[in-house]
Parts: structure tokens; C-alpha cells; sequence
């Protein structure tokens, strides 16, 4: 049964009480209009219909968008200045409306409101950290977008900004997959948009490789490869360029949606994973990809419309009698024909089980900052993980001539450390650290080879973060339950009502 109009209203006027505004940032919406579907967004201070082409309107109350800038809190002492801002309306939320329409568009899927945190609530006891990310904000939206290597222009640090969903389109196009191939499964163009205007389209290159480093600040990111500390990156920006703007998440910035709109170049309304957890009305299942049980399976979540880049580019390739694509610890693999995943699955065991006894010991790893982290159950699986990311892109690329010609190289440790000490913390840069000194190996190796002047690379993540404040807690489930009105609340922030 739908919900009614009522009925959502009642939601929306519970969470936008003012004393849920330290932990209610925005309650976000779409509805039909005589002018077609629309975004919104309320809280304590004010209601806005947002507009694509055009900044919100004002429809009750005060505005309670600061700003939809997607370069706000730039340059980077700017987002140190005010981090993790109270108030929606001292914050930016770039893309807004283009960004909700595509969350809000499944029939099946999405739910019927998005609650926002604030950047600082704090609450451990629904699955929260001391570093959060999920939000509509521009800080949690922003990820890295580095492009380096052969065909790229060398622009060093630029004030621009691009989207996730461009990443896959230009690692396609970097193979050489012209745009009018660039569709997805029903034939539609993609959401995403190839970033041609940072190449030289007269250099070809042998191979491209996506990297991701999941959860990555793109600020420090940013801020500590100029410093010299990240000397993996630093080498990346000098042979092509960085966006100091990175390039924007979809809604919510979560880890799966956005793997999977990387990995397709649409958002999640069109590849159907609206989150890490979410509730599918069409089975009534709660579907948790997001987990080290299920990682091996998240391909069978995808709607039949999505289109992988592994299949796009495997489709333009053709038959080559050779490895086409690679997905290393990537769970959105479906088409790779190298798979960590695919490995996972034909052992037969659970995907928890079948990587646990793959991985190696991690008090052991040469990439190791401080020993004391591995404490952190998440930190230490991330070391592990990575330690044999880094092995398989080894092995991939021992001959440069049976390597892939697009290679996809997930690393998670950046996530472990942001999530268990915040953006900026020790452990968030020690992760930070461990990563590009894993790089650093890998461009090392393919400069032995002779081909690192032959390889175009684009290092991104999937989301940015901030950091909680251990004394902004509460919930408003109690709120919820108050109205009487049959609900569930998945994430917790996806409220579908029942």
C-alpha cells in the first residue's frame, strides 16, 4: 500500500521539530508536481523545492541551503576552519536536485523519505562511527579525482570539479570506446559523461587502470600529497592533474551506491543499489550488500537496465584471447573477466570465509603505520585485504603484454581508518599512508617494465567523510514511532512507509 501524502507530511513535520535539529540535518523528498517531479528538502528552519538548472526556492520558512556550490569550503584551510558544520545552513549540498531524482526514482527500491544526519551526530548504536559519511553535504559527497599517465594533460591542481558517475564512462573512453557505445542494458545514455576535456586525444595508451581507495578525504588527500607525504599520489598529480573539487558522490554517499555508479556511469535510481542496506518493496527483502558475507554477490542486486564498464569495454574489445578487464576486490565486478569476487564465488564457501583464508597476516605488512590500530577489527581485515589487492595487481601486471587492458583495484583500508578515527586522525592518514606507499610499489613495478609511460590511471573513492561529536547523540525513532504510521527505517536515514 502507498503512502499517503498525509502521511508523509505527518513524517516530515515530526523530524523537522526543533529538538531533533542537532541530529536532523535535512529530511529530503520528491513529489509530483503540475511541472513534472521535484526534489525537496526541510528541517527546523525551512522547506525548498530544489531545481537542476536553477538554486532552490523558498516555499516555507527560511532557506535551509547554505549553498549547492560543489567547490564550497575550498580552498582546503576553509573546511579545517569550520569541520563537520551544526547547521545546514552554514553547509552545501551540491547537485542537489539531479542527485535526489535519481535516488528518489525506483518505484521498488527507494524509499519514501531520506533523513540526513548531521555531519556530527554520533550514534553508535545504529551502526554509526566516529567518522561518518552518507550525507547530501558536499564534504561526505566529495571524493579524490586524480588522472594521470599517457594522454593526460598536465595541469597539476585544478579548481574544477567532475561526478562519479564520470568515472566509469572515462576509464570506457580511455579504452577507446567511442560515446555512442556508452549505454546502458535498454539502450539509454549513461548519467555519466566522459571527462575529455582534460585528455590529448592524439596519445593512445596500452593500459588504463581505475583505482579506488575507499572513503578517501579528498582534502587531506590532497593536502598531504602536496605536503610530500603521499608521495604515490604526488607522482600521479605531476604527470596529469587533481580536481581540487574531486568529483561529487551520488546520494547517499555510501560505499555501494557509489561503487556500483562508478562501475555503470548511472545513478542509483537506474542500477538499483540505493544503499549499503535498503528494503525492496517487489520481494520484501531487506538486501544488505554491504557486508563480507554478501560482497561476492552485490552484481545480483544490479537492475536489468545496468551496464558495467567491464561489460561495455569486454562488448567493444570483442574476443582478444587474453585478459580484456580485471576487477580486483571490487564487489560490482559482474562482466571483469579476472575477478576477486568470481573467486570467491566458485570456491563455493561464504564470501567471509573464502577471502579470510586468502588474506595474509597483517602484523606482518610492510605498509603498517602504527601496530596499535590493528585493535580495530575493521583496520586490521583492511591491511589484510590490501596487502593481497596489492599482490593481485602484481601478479596481473608481471607481463605487461597478458596484462588487462582496463584493470578496476579497490582498496578499503582508506575506509577503515576514516571510519574508526575520523577524517584527519592518526589513524585515517596511517590508512592514508598505507595506501600510497601500495601504490608507490605498483608504480615502481610498472616503471621497471618500462610501460608506467604507457598507462593512463584515475585514483578516486566513493565518498568523502567527516567526523562525529561524541556528545551529539539521540534518535529520532521515538519521534517516528509517536505518529502511529507503520514505518521502517533502513541504514538507519531510508524511511520507507509501510
Amino acid at each position: 500500500m502507498a503512502a499517503t501524502p498525509e502521511q508523509r507530511e505527518a513524517v516530515v513535520a515530526a523530524l523537522c521539530a526543533p529538538d531533533l535539529a542537532d541530529i536532523v540535518d535535512l529530511v529530503c523528498w520528491v513529489q509530483d508536481d503540475p511541472e513534472g517531479r521535484r526534489a525537496y528538502a526541510a528541517n527546523s528552519v525551512g522547506r525548498v523545492r530544489f531545481h537542476v538548472d536553477a538554486p532552490a526556492e523558498v516555499i516555507a520558512g527560511d532557506n535551509p541551503i547554505g549553498s549547492e556550490d560543489p567547490l564550497a569550503f575550498l580552498p582546503y584551510d576553509r573546511e579545517l576552519a569550520d569541520p563537520s558544520p551544526a547547521r545546514s545552513t552554514d553547509n552545501a549540498y551540491p547537485l542537489a536536485a539531479t542527485r535526489l531524482l535519481s535516488f528518489f526514482a525506483n518505484p521498488d527500491r527507494s524509499p519514501d523519505l531520506a533523513i540526513v544526519h548531521t555531519p556530527r551526530h554520533f550514534f553508535p548504536d545504529e551502526g554509526g562511527h566516529v567518522g561518518e559519511h552518507g550525507s547530501l553535504d558536499v564534504i561526505q559527497s566529495r571524493a579524490p579525482f586524480v588522472l594521470s599517465g599517457a594522454g593526460v594533460r598536465r595541469l597539476g591542481y585544478v579548481d574544477d570539479v567532475a561526478r562519479l558517475v564520470d568515472v566509469g564512462p572515462t576509464l570506457a573512453h580511455l579504452v577507446g570506446v567511442p560515446d555512442e557505445e556508452l549505454r546502458d542494458n535498454d539502450g539509454l545514455p549513461l548519467d555519466g559523461r566522459p571527462q575529455t576535456r582534460f585528455l590529448d586525444e592524439s596519445v593512445r595508451r596500452s593500459h588504463v587502470i581505475g583505482i579506488l581507495w575507499d572513503g578517501g578525504h579528498c582534502g587531506d588527500l590532497l593536502h598531504l600529497a602536496e605536503a610530500g607525504e603521499l608521495p604515490g599520489v604526488a607522482r600521479l598529480v605531476e604527470r596529469g592533474l587533481a580536481l581540487r573539487g574531486g568529483a561529487v558522490a551520488e546520494f547517499p554517499s555510501i560505499t555501494l551506491t557509489n561503487h556500483t555508479a562508478i562501475l555503470t556511469g548511472v545513478g542509483p535510481g537506474r542500477h538499483g543499489v540505493m544503499g549499503n542496506v535498503y528494503f525492496d518493496r517487489a520481494t520484501g527483502e531487506r538486501v544488505v550488500p554491504n557486508d563480507e558475507s554478501t560482497w561476492h554477490r552485490s552484481s545480483e542486486w544490479l537492475l536489468p537496465g545496468a551496464r558495467t564498464i567491464f561489460e561495455t569495454v569486454g562488448d567493444h574489445l570483442g574476443d582478444t584471447g587474453g585478459l580484456r578487464t580485471a576487477s580486483v576486490d571490487e564487489a560490482i565486478d559482474r562482466g571483469a573477466d579476472y575477478s576477486t569476487m568470481a573467486l570467491i564465488r566458485a570456491s563455493g564457501e561464504s564470501g567471509a570465509d573464502a577471502l579470510d583464508d586468502a588474506l595474509p597476516d597483517p602484523t606482518t605488512s610492510p605498509f603498517l603505520g602504527d601496530p596499535a590500530f590493528l585493535e580495530d577489527s575493521y583496520f586490521r581485515w583492511g591491511v589484510r585485504v590490501d596487502d593481497l589487492g596489492l599482490q593481485q595487481m602484481l601478479d596481473l601486471f608481471a607481463d605487461p603484454a597478458a596484462a588487462p587492458t582496463l584493470t578496476w583495484w579497490a582498496n578499503v583500508v582508506t575506509d577503515c581508518g576514516h571510519h574508526g578515527g575520523g577524517p584527519r586522525s592518526a589513524m585515517a592518514r596511517d590508512a592514508l599512508r598505507q595506501a600510497d606507499a601500495r601504490l608507490s610499489v605498483f608504480l615502481d613495478h610498472l616503471e621497471s617494465l618500462g610501460t608506467l609511460d604507457e598507462v593512463t590511471i584515475l585514483l578516486t573513492a566513493d565518498h568523502g567523510f567527516e567526523g562525529s561529536a561524541p556528545d551529539c547523540t539521540g534518535s529520532w525513532r521515538p519521534a517516528l514511532d509517536a505518529l502511529g504510521i507503520p514505518y521502517r527505517d533502513e541504514g538507519p536515514g531510508l524511511v520507507y512507509l509501510l
